[in-house]
């Protein structure tokens, strides 16, 4: 059954700058059974943002205003039915830093050109979507940056972007 596609949830792949990873490894971290894996039954995220750019798509969805059952991704327990979610590579504080694995936007510009043009696609099919980051769902710093300040500063419409700060992660960054 569809549901009416509610929100874009941006991730970052917690893991350290300018360390590349590859979509099947996104895959064995969510779908391997523990304590290899999360255990699940699909992936979390729809779309892979690449170190280089590049964007994967781990599940092909039709452009339109709703979330079929074959589109649905494991990104934010209770809201995945209604829910698209975009991970770039990246997140955590380059590897050996002293400050060990900190949060940290870690966006290089082809990545946040790549970030730029889905939400603009998704806003074109989707005039309606709300859009937020990871850590305005759950206590988590990911996607380690402000998503309603990135998008402000990118020209997203008001009513498109998600505000609620449950965990004050819009003071950290």
């Amino acid at each position: 059954m569809k549901k009416s596609f509610k929100y874009l949830i941006i991730h970052c792949s917690a893991t350290h700058e300018n360390v590349d990873i590859d979509p099947e490894t996104i895959v064995r971290w969510h779908t391997a059974p523990p304590p290899n894996g999360r255990g699940w039954s699909r992936v979390g995220y729809s779309d892979m943002i690449l170190l280089n750019g590049s964007r994967h798509k781990f599940v092909e969805h039709n452009g339109d205003k709703w979330i079929d059952s074959k589109e649905i991704t494991n990104g934010v327990k209770g809201i995945n039915s209604i829910s698209r979610h975009v991970v770039y590579v990246g997140g955590l504080e380059p590897k050996g830093s002293p400050k060990g694995k900190k949060a940290k936007n870690t966006l290089n510009n082809a990545q946040k050109q790549t970030l730029i043009g889905i939400i603009h696609e998704v806003l074109a099919y989707q005039p309606d979507v709300i859009i937020g980051g990871h850590n305005q769902f759950d206590n988590k710093a990911c996607p380690s940056f402000w998503v309603p300040k990135f998008l402000e500063s990118i020209g997203v419409p008001e009513k498109n972007i998600y505000k609620n700060d449950p965990f004050g992660y819009g003071r950290m960054f």
